[in-house]
């Protein structure tokens, strides 16, 4: 029986997602505000975290980032009114799997639900930490440490930045294809993933900038090409 952290203010609300969940299999623990949320998150390891951006004392994308820092697997999926591309594009930046606006139904939260525990249980184990240095150009990136290192200089990427630039690296002078990313790393090719997936490419240009030889070039229609 797979367990869902449900985050919600809301108490009405709150109640008929907990009761509609429990008849169709799922354990639920319910918070109504973000450090309730963070807190039953470390205590019940959940499978999978429901929670609303608007919250009291902890936000919603709060509660993702503290999350994603412990936990950098487990599936997230935004309740919340607004819907404002900006807001889409934190969501996923902040590591959010999805997105579902208020009004919602549902059969559509619970198959958003089962989808992404499905692809949680198909996901590969994580590869084991190797002291490996992988080089960019005069950059070293230390993959199982998630951090990119030039001379003095140090960054510690998030998990979504490291798997991004491991991609590039592997791939590096060859195409990237940018849907083939989007299912691996955001779980599909949506619109709203594809904004996220830019964002997070030219984070990565600014991150390497510093080494003129070092590029990554946007080919049209299909991807990316990291030259070094």
């Amino acid at each position: 029986m797979a367990t869902v952290l449900l985050v919600e203010d809301e108490a009405a609300l709150a109640l008929i997602v907990q009761d509609s969940l429990a008849v169709r299999g799922f354990r639920v623990q319910h918070a109504a505000d973000g450090e309730q949320g963070l807190r039953l998150f470390r205590e019940h390891a959940p499978d999978i975290v429901v929670a609303d951006v608007m919250l009291p004392r902890l936000d919603g994308f709060a509660l993702a980032e503290q999350v994603r820092r412990e936990n950098p697997t487990v599936p997230i999926i935004f309740l919340t009114a607004r819907s404002q591309p900006a807001d889409v594009v934190r969501g996923f930046e902040l590591g959010g799997n999805d997105y579902l606006k208020k009004p919602f139904s549902m059969d559509e939260l619970v198959v958003r639900i089962r989808a992404l525990l499905g692809r949680a249980a198909l996901a590969p184990p994580a590869p084991a930490a190797s002291p490996e240095l992988l080089r960019i150009g005069r950059y070293e990136f230390a993959y199982a440490q998630q951090k990119l290192r030039l001379a003095e200089a140090e960054v510690q990427l998030t998990n979504r930045e490291a798997e991004l630039l491991k991609r590039l690296h592997d791939q590096r002078n060859q195409v990237l294809e940018r849907s083939a990313v989007l299912r691996e790393l955001w779980g599909d090719d949506h619109f709203f993933n594809g904004r996220s997936l830019d964002v997070f490419v030219t984070r990565l240009r600014r991150y390497l900038r510093a080494d003129p030889e070092v590029q990554i070039l946007n080919i049209r229609g299909i991807g990316y090409k990291l030259l070094c």
